[in-house]
């Protein structure tokens, strides 16, 4: 469950600096909600993860999410996308 959270974090970045491109800015509004579904399932993995295991896929998982809400969600502020 690790990776995928990882691979979605990725996945929601990459979709995050595409929609920074001028003329594709409303790709936000499907970016952020599937990042935020990103971040839920990166938190479960990390709740679920058993003590003796590594957890940095699901942190990481949970940076890029985040990170792709927030710069997305700053990004459709700027553009006029959401007020």
């Amino acid at each position: 469950m690790q990776v995928i959270s990882l691979v979605w974090g990725i996945l929601a970045l990459v979709g995050m600096f595409i929609a920074f491109f001028p003329c594709l800015g409303s790709l936000n509004w499907l970016n952020i909600p599937f990042a935020l579904i990103g971040l839920i399932v990166s938190i479960v993995a990390l709740v679920q993860a058993k003590p003796e295991e590594k957890k940095s896929g699901s942190v990481a998982g949970i940076c890029c999410c985040a990170a792709a809400v927030l710069f997305g969600a700053i990004r459709l502020m700027l553009g006029g996308g959401l007020l």
